[in-house]
């Protein structure tokens, strides 16, 4: 006689809604400004707000690492949400530079945390990750799998930019954000996601070097590997499409319209990629959430931190809205609409 599988009980639970119960952010005491870097390359602040719209960025110190970030930033979230660390179930942490290959960042983080029943794993969609990492915790927690989900977006960025590229070394700055996710018995939370990539263009925003396809060697060691190439002039045309139509579709998802949305969330990466979505999608600037000039680009953690500075300063309240869009490598892009 064939046995039958056995069922599985979560399979007969309702799905959960998901909510962000808590957020937080931490960024480097160290400020260097676009005339810091007006003396290190040909350049100035002009040149750089102009063409960016940034005019500060915040860089860690020689020894402050990705994790140690990380934890500032998990902290912070943890205590907003009024939990305790051993309360969380899982990890997640989008980072393009982790402290080390393996093992995974996130392990130190729960370390550090005393998060000792969490399982951990970090997430590599670049500048998208933390939305990544967003709709990740959503199915777990969706599921019944997990009740808790720590998401962190976190980078040290200047550890791999190139001082002497002054087309790239005026972008990117440090930072971590992070937000706890968990079913709060309501309607609200995490309408839906929208998540992408594209391989066929991996090769307009990446770093070439310490990976098995190429090795760090005493032979290509001074040769810039390590740190980010880019074509600027494709990377903003991608950026644009790709944020555009991830952001429309998921409003369309939500079944909303730009109107209803009291607050949008982009990708803290060029002050004129954030301008052209907003007047593609017919968005008002002052719905838009913009700390670009203070902070750079740090990738995985740049809406993070923007979330939790929304947050915080009351610029989002309960029952709103809000849209979030970014692009990253990969080519990767992301998209929600949460109700707060």
């Amino acid at each position: 006689m064939k046995r039958q599988p056995r069922s599985n009980p979560r399979s007969h639970k309702k799905l959960r809604t998901v909510s962000i119960i808590g957020t937080g952010s931490y960024v480097p005491e160290k400020v260097l400004t676009n005339e810091d870097l007006s003396r290190m390359v040909d350049t100035s602040d002009e040149w750089i707000t102009t063409r960016t719209g940034i005019k500060e960025r915040r860089v860690a110190a020689k020894d402050e690492y990705t994790s140690d970030m990380a934890v500032k930033a998990a902290l912070n979230a943890i205590e907003q949400a009024k939990i305790s660390p051993k309360e969380i179930d899982l990890i997640l942490l989008a980072t393009a530079t982790p402290d080390m290959l393996f093992p995974a960042t996130a392990c130190f983080v729960q370390k550090k945390i005393g998060a000792t029943n969490a399982a951990c794993l970090d997430i590599s969609a670049a500048c998208a990750g933390f939305i990544f990492g967003l709709e990740i915790a959503q199915q777990f927690i969706t599921s019944h799998t997990y009740d808790t989900v720590l998401v962190i977006g976190a980078d040290k960025l200047t550890s791999i930019t190139n001082w002497t590229d002054r087309n790239t070394c005026v972008l990117f700055g440090d930072g971590a954000g992070a937000a706890i996710l968990r079913h709060r018995g309501s309607p609200h939370g995490i309408i839906t996601t929208h998540i992408g990539s594209d391989g066929q263009y991996t090769n307009i925003l990446f770093m070439p070097g310490g990976g098995s396809r190429c090795p760090i060697t005493r032979e290509n060691a001074d040769m810039n590997l390590t740190t980010i190439h880019m074509t600027g002039k494709e990377v903003y045309k991608q950026a644009v499409i790709a944020m555009l139509n991830a952001a429309k579709k998921a409003l369309e998802q939500a079944g909303l319209s730009v109107e209803d949305i009291a607050c949008v969330i982009p990708h803290q990466a060029n002050l004129r990629i954030m301008e052209a979505i907003a007047d593609r999608l017919g968005i008002s600037r002052d719905k838009m959430f913009v700390n670009l000039d203070r902070y750079g680009n740090t990738s995985a953690a740049a809406v993070a931190i923007a979330l939790d500075e929304a947050n915080r300063s009351g610029r989002i309240k309960p029952g709103d809205y809000i849209l979030m869009v970014v692009f990253g490598g990969g080519l990767t892009w992301a998209s929600t609409v949460i109700e707060w």
